[in-house]
């Protein structure tokens, strides 16, 4: 099971940290062990670590509306998203 590291801005980090939606949308894909974190230099900056069981599913979903939808609810800016795989 990989590890994985998303990290991209948002637009209220305090928002972004008090959703529920990133645990609902990746917690249904039998992502585990999700972990946040925030760039103390520049706070609309964060990122997530987790452990996601099947990398194609999680890559698959997050082109659907309900991704785009749990993005925009967060404050989500999709454009700066990147996604780092464990090697």
């Amino acid at each position: 099971m990989p590890t994985v590291i998303g990290y991209h801005d948002v637009k209220d980090k305090d928002h972004w940290l008090a959703s529920p939606k990133r645990e609902e949308f990746f917690g249904a894909l039998g992502v585990t062990n999700i972990r946040t974190f925030v760039d103390p230099q520049n706070p609309t900056r964060v990122g997530l670590l987790m452990d996601v069981a099947d990398m194609d599913a999680v890559m698959a979903a997050m082109e659907t509306d309900a991704a785009a939808e749990a993005m925009a609810h967060d404050g989500v800016v999709p454009e700066t998203l990147v996604i780092l795989v464990e090697a």
